[in-house]
């Protein structure tokens, strides 16, 4: 099985140990506590469940810039985007240098990790503009990305973690949340060792399921790994307990078994579009997956990036051998009325756009919300009935 980012093995910082996790829970409540943004606590949920290998913690500045600028930590490992525990107030620290870190995100604020901090630092705003504006590629505040970065304060705390609780996810999502570490166990069960990954944070559509066909076929994979976001998503976006339903439902009707693993992660969207893809392939390989698609507008929102720059990115940015992970293009998919299935545009020149069925997300959601179901073309049916189900509770 192909090996993790820049480690021999796997690198968790969830504390497995009994013994130790209940001395560190112990612990813990007699620490100063610091009370994270949605953030950070998602940076060290990936921490504490592989995803994040080789990280031992959070970044310090010189890191964090670092990343930013050059795609890479001051001692040379190659890493896409800060992976940073920003806070407006750490009055509640005074010197410590082992705090608690507290969960915002579940009721009561349990502790989520505990911290050894190497160093506060401040961060002026200029450092927080470099940071966004290399990550996002833009300053514009309506970028949702920019928005939550710029928001999340100017105390930079560095240093390691040991991780006690996946928050959330593990008790919303049993069974969809997976660790790096129960991915890759899971694959060697299953005697998998070609493996490509797809990315989602939305219901999965007639070309999504195609497109992961394709690759299977074209790959010659042992399966596919549908790895969901479960994270935070801007307003609008669909909540993970729907797209769930609508995959394993598809799932479940239309793969042959024991070719797809149904799969989360416990991540916020960060929507930076090139940046994002690569911080996309480092997890997919440090769950063991040998290929990843990277399609059209990959983690984008609006019309911030080009329709392929998450892909040109991994010829620009990523230098050789960077990562072991190789990347599976795609083109915008759809159905073909001449061809009477799912194809990528670009392999159908003969093709004008009205030989497509074609719809926008707007139009889309409109018929969903009004209890039209798209053409079978576009959308599995069985999927469809739950995408109309939650869109008409809304007007409820």
């Amino acid at each position: 099985m192909i090996k993790p980012h820049g480690a021999d093995e796997l690198k968790p910082l969830f504390v497995y140990d009994t013994e130790q996790h209940h001395a560190l829970n112990e612990e813990a409540e007699g620490l100063p506590s610091l009370l994270v943004n949605s953030a950070a606590a998602a940076n060290a949920v990936m921490l504490g469940a592989g995803y994040f290998t080789p990280l031992s913690g959070y970044m310090n500045l010189a890191d964090a810039l670092s990343v930013a600028e050059n795609l890479q930590t001051t001692d040379g490992l190659f890493w896409p985007v800060p992976i940073v525990n920003l806070t407006n107030d750490v009055s509640g620290i005074g010197d410590a240098k082992r705090i608690a870190l507290r969960d915002p995100n579940v009721e009561g604020n349990p502790v989520l990790a505990i911290m050894d901090i190497d160093a506060i630092e401040d961060v002026s705003e200029a450092q927080i503009d470099t940071m966004a504006e290399n990550i996002f590629g833009t300053l514009d505040p309506e970028h949702p990305g920019v928005a939550t970065f710029k928001g999340l304060g100017n105390k930079l705390l560095s240093g390691s973690i040991q991780v006690l609780n996946f928050s959330y996810f593990q008790t919303d999502f049993p069974d969809t949340f997976r660790t790096a570490v129960e991915i890759r166990n899971e694959m060697v069960e299953r005697g998998w060792n070609k493996v490509v990954a797809f990315q989602t944070r939305n219901p999965m559509h007639r070309a999504h399921e195609e497109l992961c066909r394709m690759a299977m076929d074209d790959l010659g994979t042992d399966g596919v790994l549908i790895h969901m976001l479960l994270g935070k998503l801007k307003p609008g976006d669909i909540p993970a307990d729907v797209r769930d339903n609508c995959i394993r439902k598809m799932v479940e009707l239309y793969f042959p078994a024991n070719t797809v693993m149904i799969t989360g992660y416990g991540f916020d969207m960060l929507y930076a579009g090139p940046r994002e893809a690569v911080l996309h392939a480092i997890f997919r390989q440090n769950c063991g997956c040998t290929h990843f698609i990277v399609g059209r507008d990959h983690a984008g929102v609006g019309d911030y990036y080009g329709a392929f720059d998450a892909q040109t990115i991994f010829d620009d940015k990523v230098p050789e051998g960077a990562l072991d992970i190789e990347i599976y293009r795609a083109d915008h998919t759809a159905y073909s009325k001449k061809l009477n299935k799912v194809v990528m545009m670009k392999d159908a020149p003969d093709h004008d756009k009205e030989d497509f069925v074609l719809l926008s997300g707007t139009k889309v959601r409109e018929m969903l919300g009004q209890g039209i179901a798209p053409p079978p073309e576009f959308s599995r049916p069985e999927c469809a009935k739950i995408l109309m189900d939650y869109y008409q509770s809304l007007d409820k």
